[in-house]
């Protein structure tokens, strides 16, 4: 089973904390597949992926910008997973009912809606039933994160 790793956003947002963790990915060697909720949200991720430092580049793309199975980021709203991405991330409360295909999951919510909280305890709830591997990050002050003692 894969080992799914859910972070706990509280003090930057999704688009800050996320290319952070992309950049790990991409260092380690690995692919990666970000699964959002809807295509407007893929569109919105290309674009802060694209402007989120001014001398940072992370190599990524979607559907509409093509030759998707060279991208090491792949950013969708469906399942294709074009690029043999070894690690799934998903954001927007989107689901993995595929999460046993790929060594890692990291599920980022926002820890500041509180429905969202919810719809990520139901996910662990789920995830754990099915046997995965789990493990709690909460976000620091500086927006690093901290894994949580007893989370796994």
């Amino acid at each position: 089973m894969s080992e799914i790793g859910f972070y706990h956003l509280q003090t930057q947002p999704l688009e800050r904390a996320l290319p952070r963790l992309l950049e790990k990915v991409l260092q380690s060697g690995a692919r990666a597949v970000v699964r959002a909720a809807s295509r407007e949200r893929v569109e919105a991720l290309n674009t802060a992926l694209w402007t989120y430092g001014k001398d940072s580049f992370l190599p990524h793309g979607s559907e509409a910008d093509g030759f998707s199975d060279r991208q090491p980021i792949y950013l969708t709203a469906g399942r294709e997973v074009p690029n043999g991405a070894a690690i799934l991330v998903l954001v927007d409360g989107a689901d993995a009912p595929d999460a046993e295909a790929f060594q890692r999951c990291l599920d980022m919510f926002d820890g500041n809606d509180e429905a969202a909280v919810e719809a990520a305890r139901r996910r662990w709830r789920d995830f754990k039933a099915a046997g995965h591997r789990l493990t709690y990050w909460q976000q620091t002050e500086r927006g690093g994160w901290h894994k949580a003692a007893g989370a796994d």
